[in-house]
């Protein structure tokens, strides 16, 4: 088992309350029993208009999510050009954390995205993964946003690179995403009216081909590839013995999802791996 420690942050309060260190690292989490923890359902249903692997947890009285994973190379389909966005394709991959909570979805993690140049200018193409975060509208009246880390050097990772993630509910209405790996970090506070501390949630991890304008139909034929995400682990937080503790993010915790279909997914993972939320993972259009 393993605790985040507790330290001062500049963020205030409301993270210390939870236990969270504004500097906290992903270590290897030892398996415990959580005492009356909900299993996952077996299987869920999948939304259509991307390639994508989610597991996502049961809905229980998760407080976040955290993984390591290095960076997948990406292999386009040259027939699959924006022709409104000459040097960008149809298909986007992404990797990503998110939950639902309140009838609020969220999707936070890196895109492969545009970049802002040298010389100022943005690039035609898409060159580098740059953190996201998305939230559905809420019954409150909160509008559903989407919005990108800052067009700068320090915010772009690439693939082969080592990163680690975390997602974590740090008060009523508000979590917190830190991506951090190859020497820069990204931090954000991010307003949900949906989360909060006294409810249950589920919390996922997706690696994705996204297709530009197909939200909701079904996937277009493509031979885009997106290699060898290594996911090192991941783990779910969980609030025990009123400490913010993570613990692994294992089969027994997690629906898994390949979508459209299994045939368009490889991933490999020994037991000691499955068992800390590890694995190798490749997307092919294309199929296997």
């Amino acid at each position: 088992m393993r605790i985040l420690n507790i330290g001062f942050s500049l963020l205030g309060m409301s993270l210390l309350a939870c236990g969270v260190s504004k500097t906290a690292k992903l270590n290897e989490a030892v398996d415990i029993s959580i005492a009356n923890e909900i299993l996952p359902i077996a299987q869920k249903p999948c939304f259509e208009g991307a390639y994508y692997r989610k597991l996502v947890s049961s809905h229980d009285y998760w407080r976040g999510i955290e993984g390591t994973v290095v960076l997948p190379r990406i292999e386009f389909d040259q027939q699959r050009i924006h022709t409104k966005k000459p040097g960008q394709y149809l298909d986007n991959p992404s990797i990503y954390l998110g939950g639902s909570m309140g009838n609020q979805e969220t999707d936070i993690g890196m895109a492969w995205e545009v970049i802002k140049e040298d010389n100022g200018q943005v690039s035609k193409e898409r060159k580098a993964f740059r953190p996201f975060l998305r939230r559905t509208g809420h019954e409150s009246g909160q509008l559903a946003v989407f919005e990108n880390a800052p067009a700068q050097k320090a915010y772009y990772w690439y693939p082969g690179e080592e990163i680690k993630m975390s997602l974590v509910l740090v008060a009523d209405k508000k979590v917190r995403f830190v991506v951090e790996g190859a020497g820069k970090k990204f931090e954000r506070e991010f307003d949900c009216d949906g989360y909060l501390l006294k409810d249950v949630g589920e919390f996922k991890r997706v690696n994705a081909i996204d297709q530009v304008g197909n939200e909701g139909k079904p996937v277009q034929i493509t031979k885009t590839k997106v290699l060898n995400a290594e996911w090192k682990a991941t783990n779910l937080y969980r609030m025990i013995e009123g400490k913010l503790t993570a613990v692994p993010f294992k089969k027994t915790r997690y629906t898994e999802m390949m979508c459209p279909a299994v045939k368009y997914f490889e991933v490999n993972a020994s037991k000691m791996q499955a068992a800390a939320g590890a694995e190798s993972l490749t997307i092919s259009g294309a199929g296997f």
